[in-house]
């Protein structure tokens, strides 16, 4: 009776396999498909590079493409020392560097492929506001090219680690969930339309967590110091890592060694990154306050985060000076992320892990100092590594994630681009027959959740057609921003809930002598 009901499972999962679309893709192999599939990814994004970008004809200061643009003009005209430093040469004032030296590191190396074959793209001070189409076309190419060498291979190491300790997994289920990450809409949109290098740090941040799950924690922590040292945001990621990291060490032979082995290779990368400004205090202070713009407020524009949101009815600026604010924050994203934390330290897993960076993005997210609207890509990001586990949470992520973007989107003409890759990233997350049942693992009503998509595609309608009160310019932007934020908190609780659920993982004695 058993091998005959045995036979009927494996008879059904061999149907369910040819009739799934994916089948044809996957039939050559694992690498064969992804090539396919990055091929494809690529066309888009150039695609979607043939759009504006922030700030496109827009003077005196443009907007996040001149920003990317000017720090190549400082970084490969001024020396490294006068990077971060105000002077009559670097003002400062305008797109003054901002992120890490790792950043700056890019931005030199970019900086010196334009003047190879556009010297008047970056030279200094005559290129301010540069916009010629053979300059523009060269910038886009940075992009590109970064997205290719940095998140892709990114992409194809986490999901060769990640299905090899899942021996049962089909090979369909491999080809979507790498269709799924690399043809992210919000990722595409901030930076082959809005204009942003997010694809490095993401990039990195990924192959650390693909070495985490290999057991790799040295190479891990190298890959994930790298990211920190590229864009400081990435720093919504360092709980999640800390915790499962401290409570993987602390179950070994030799605690003490293997957390000091780790903090040695932390210490070790941001030495390596940050040497040219360790000849003195001033200098690396000075590279450090440019990293914290504290004197911005609590946050900026319309952004779907707790400051924001209630700051119709708590008037946040006005009430607290920014140190109290800085307290506030910092109190409020600690223990928020302190739950999940703990679970990690307790019992350390991967599923758990990728948990916890799902958890301690959002609670950055929701509560941090100073958030922008393309900050909700860190959340994004361990949601679509969760894919096959939690679908129906990214395909929510995903668009609230788009919908919190849409009036900065807007502002850069890019509608035609944020429609036309959510429909596709629609048609590709229904894609596959069989799915389905699966997709539906977290607990909505169905009508509640129709009627949040009803008035979220009303809002898209209401924005473009219509105009605002003028004793409210920016009342849609609120309702906006509020609708988000409140799925946002849904999901925040959710996956905080599913990580406590997860059973201990029980360490084998044989991996503690391995390890």
């Amino acid at each position: 009776m058993e091998k005959r009901r045995g036979r009927k499972v494996m008879k059904d999962k061999e149907e369910s396999v040819d009739d799934d679309p994916w089948r044809w893709l996957v039939h050559k192999g694992i690498v064969a498909s992804f090539l396919c599939i990055a091929v494809f990814a690529l066309l888009v994004r150039a695609a979607v590079s043939l759009h504006p970008y922030s700030g496109a004809g827009n003077p005196p200061k443009y907007g996040d493409f001149e920003a990317q643009r000017h720090w190549m003009e400082i970084t490969i005209n001024l020396p490294v020392k006068e990077w971060y430093r105000n002077s009559t040469t670097n003002d400062l004032s305008y797109w003054g560097l901002d992120y890490p030296p790792l950043t700056a590191y890019q931005s030199y190396i970019h900086g010196l492929f334009l003047r190879f074959f556009h010297p008047e793209s970056v030279s200094l001070f005559t290129s301010r506001g540069h916009e010629s189409y053979f300059g523009k076309l060269l910038m886009r190419w940075t992009v590109l090219s970064s997205d290719a060498l940095m998140f892709f291979p990114a992409v194809f190491y986490f999901v060769i680690v990640y299905y090899a300790s899942r021996p049962h997994g089909q090979k369909t289920d491999i080809a979507w969930h790498i269709a799924i990450m690399l043809l992210n809409p919000c990722l595409m949109l901030i930076d082959h339309g809005h204009f942003q290098y997010n694809c490095i740090s993401l990039g990195l941040t990924v192959g650390a967590v693909a070495a985490v799950l290999s057991n790799k924690e040295l190479v891990a922590c190298f890959l994930f110091s790298l990211a920190l040292n590229h864009k400081q945001m990435s720093a919504y990621f360092a709980p999640a890592f800390f915790s499962h990291l401290f409570g993987k060490c602390i179950r070994r032979q030799n605690p003490l060694l293997e957390v000091s082995k780790l903090g040695l290779v932390v210490l070790g990368t941001f030495v390596l990154v940050w040497w040219p400004y360790l000849h003195s205090m001033e200098a690396f202070l000075g590279v450090l306050s440019r990293l914290a713009p504290f004197e911005r407020g609590i946050y900026e524009d319309y952004v779907a985060n707790f400051w924001c949101t209630t700051s119709v009815l708590i008037k946040w600026k006005r009430m607290f000076t920014t140190q109290s604010l800085k307290l506030l924050s910092l109190g409020a994203t600690v223990s928020t992320c302190l739950p999940s934390m703990v679970q990690q330290i307790r019992a350390p897993s991967n599923q758990g892990f990728l948990y916890g960076l799902l958890n301690s993005a959002f609670s950055f997210y929701i509560f941090s100092f100073q958030v922008h609207e393309k900050s909700i890509l860190l959340p994004l990001l361990p949601a679509s590594l969760l894919a096959l586990e939690e679908p129906f949470l990214l395909k929510w992520i995903t668009f609230y994630a788009l919908f919190s973007m849409f009036p900065l989107l807007c502002r850069d003409e890019l509608i035609l681009p944020y429609f036309a890759l959510s429909a596709l990233f629609i048609l590709i997350y229904h894609g596959p027959s069989g799915r389905q049942d699966r997709r539906k693992r977290l607990s909505f009503n169905s009508v509640v959740t129709t009627l949040l998509v009803l008035c979220s595609v009303l809002l898209h309608i209401v924005y473009i057609t219509m105009q605002p009160p003028n004793r409210y310019p920016f009342l849609f932007e609120a309702v906006i921003m509020f609708l988000c934020f409140s799925q946002f908190v849904v999901l925040c609780f959710y996956s905080n809930a599913k990580q406590w659920s997860l059973k201990r993982t029980i360490f084998m004695d044989k991996e503690k002598k391995l390890l």
